[in-house]
């Protein structure tokens, strides 16, 4: 595993995963199980809810629960934190080197899941624009 993650990671369970909860009636909600994309381990029971509340263009809030690794983890704070008070069209242009720049470095499986992730969102961000919300 990167160095990098681990580092982050263990600075996470220090201070705590800031971004993890539930969000009540998202604007995005985004499911790697009902999406079929691995983000996180290979383990049958692994899972990624992200909730995503928009308000006016600007995503207001983005919360997440999740049964994975480490680096899952890392990037899904990661986004998060990138995301928060962006707007939808700024979300759209995010790339594994906006999760790179974040993180300081970031390996082969850093960048690999940064790309799902990345599909995970663009996914759902057409949702959102093609319901007309």
């Amino acid at each position: 595993m990167d160095e990098l993650v681990v580092k982050y990671y263990r600075r996470l369970c220090r201070q705590g995963f800031e971004n993890t909860g539930e969000i009540k009636n998202p604007d995005i909600f985004l499911d790697t199980v009902g999406e079929k994309i691995r983000i996180c381990s290979h383990v049958s029971h692994a899972y990624m809810h992200i909730y995503i509340k928009i308000n006016g263009g600007i995503i207001d809030d983005i919360k997440y629960l999740c049964t994975c690794d480490p680096t899952a983890n890392v990037l899904v704070e990661l986004l998060c934190n990138i995301l928060k008070g962006k707007t939808t069209q700024e979300a759209e242009a995010l790339t594994e080197a906006s999760f790179v720049q974040a993180l300081g470095g970031g390996g082969d499986e850093f960048k690999k899941k940064a790309a799902g992730m990345i599909e995970l969102l663009h996914r759902g961000l057409t949702r959102y624009q093609t319901s007309g919300s």
